[in-house]
């Protein structure tokens, strides 16, 4: 006598699901990680463009304004590894921000090479 044919594969789809669930993760990992990329080169533009335009303030402003605005746009798990420099150069304020990629998280560790973001803004008369 023949058995049922659906009886024979119960739970099947569960154990395929087990099977890919580490595939599936793995995309995920990667995926946030590319955002993390990402993120990071905008927080180092961002960060750089206030820094070079608080560097241009009228009153204020110079290498110590335009440091600490760069840092003040960093959020407070992506300052540890942040490098910041300012120097006027040729009438215009120029700020670089490095800042190092986490790997999946700000804390973890980062990868040995650091995202740069750099902007200029030029010094206005204040007439």
């Amino acid at each position: 006598m023949r058995r049922p044919l659906g009886g024979n594969d119960r739970g099947q789809v569960a154990v395929e699901f087990m099977g890919l669930l580490p595939l599936i993760l793995l995309i995920l990992a990667l995926l946030w990680q590319l955002v993390l990329v990402g993120y990071a080169f905008s927080l180092a533009a961002h960060s750089a463009d206030r820094g070079a335009r608080a560097g241009t303030a009228t009153e204020g402003g110079g290498s110590g304004a335009c440091q600490a605005a760069a840092e003040d746009e960093l959020p407070s798990s992506w300052r540890g590894g942040a490098s910041i420099s300012c120097r006027p150069e040729a009438g215009v304020w120029k700020a670089m921000v490095r800042i190092e990629v986490p790997v999946l998280f700000p804390g973890a560790g980062s990868f040995p090479w650091p995202v740069k973001g750099s902007a200029g803004a030029a010094k206005e008369d204040p007439r």
